[in-house]
């Protein structure tokens, strides 16, 4: 994850990325390979995969969020296929938001559950049927995976994040890209630009040049939350976490103070009494994110903790109104072709 990756890999290309070349070309070839031969299976219903060329935070969770909003709009029943980070299940598993940690099934299925059934899964076929059976699900939208999952997919949103970019263009070791570039173009469908900057620049040329459409959206506090005046201790284990430190600001708030950990971080009570005892010291009040939120939840977080801290929950606006329609009608036609396919061949 991002955080937990070198720094370098998110800066100009120097000699470390160099000198691992040869691994990242390795690495590539192989990646490349694997996604060109897997055979993904296909499911009962049409399956959009919000995606990202590097390992990171480039904000899917919001964007997976805003389309299952869109998808309810166009009164269709969405439901989510995540791996779920850290997960503890071996078997097909649908989130129970009340119950569920973030230790079994992972933080990111815990808020995508505020919004549709998830099952967290590494096998996302089997996922996708449960969804379906169970839930009634009949527009499916995969957490990631794009590289890796072995589920048929309709429609690839690739999102890219405009301050970061794809970091030092290398494939890992040498930097954050899961696999190289041109590979992962083959199976994209359309690219979305998160945020301002010009580090997604190249790709998003790149991109329009091999005839993907381009989306810009932006992330905001959602139901208006304003935090102007206020002076925060604020605190993150997500990958760039930097990101939710800006937000902050541009949310009215000051970050007096910043506690950045790895992503995914699960906090021990020294560290959220260290956090708890600073920010009273010096008259601060505590903020973080929704991901970390979800962690401290049923967690070591002493209920106290909890009822005195802010929690900025961000979600993602489209620049333009039609686009996420437009993104989820992509899947349908997409599919409706698979199924046309699959009755002229008997299947």
């Amino acid at each position: 994850m991002a955080s937990e990756a070198p720094p370098f890999w998110w800066e100009k290309a120097d000699w470390r990325a160099f000198a691992l070349s040869p691994l990242s070309l390795a690495y590539g070839m192989v990646a490349g390979r694997r996604m060109k031969k897997a055979r993904r299976q296909k499911v009962g219903a049409p399956v959009l995969c919000v995606g990202n060329f590097t390992v990171g935070g480039s904000g899917k969770t919001p964007v997976a969020i805003a389309l299952a909003g869109q998808a309810k709009r166009m009164e269709l029943r969405p439901g989510f296929l995540s791996r779920g980070h850290g997960g503890s299940f071996s078997e097909p598993h649908v989130v129970d938001a009340a119950h569920d940690s973030a230790r079994h099934v992972g933080d990111e299925p815990l808020l995508l559950a505020e919004h549709a059934p998830v099952a967290v899964t590494a096998d996302r076929a089997a996922g996708a049927q449960l969804l379906i059976d169970r839930h009634g699900c009949d527009f499916l939208i995969m957490d990631d995976g794009f590289q890796s999952a072995r589920i048929h997919i309709d429609f690839a949103l690739l999102v890219v994040d405009a301050r970061y970019g794809l970091g030092n263009g290398h494939v890992i070791p040498g930097g954050p890209l899961r696999a190289r570039l041109g590979d992962q173009l083959l199976f994209a469908d359309a690219l979305l630009k998160v945020g301002e900057g010009t580090a997604a620049d190249a790709v998003v040329r790149r991109a329009a040049r091999a005839g993907k459409p381009i989306f810009d959206a932006r992330t905001r506090p959602l139901d208006g939350q304003n935090l102007a005046g206020r002076r925060f201790l604020a605190f993150a284990g997500i990958g760039h976490p930097d990101k939710f430190f800006a937000s902050v600001t541009e949310a009215g708030g000051e970050v007096a103070m910043a506690r950045a950990f790895p992503d995914h971080h699960f906090y021990a009570a020294d560290e959220l009494d260290e956090l708890a005892s600073t920010a009273r010291k010096e008259g601060l009040s505590l903020i973080t994110t929704a991901k970390d939120a979800a962690r401290l939840s049923h967690d070591t977080a002493p209920p106290a903790l909890l009822d005195h801290l802010e929690i900025l929950r961000i979600g993602t606006v489209f620049d333009l109104d039609h686009a996420p329609e437009r993104i989820v009608e992509e899947t349908l036609s997409a599919w409706r072709r698979r199924k046309l396919a699959a009755l002229e061949k008997g299947q």
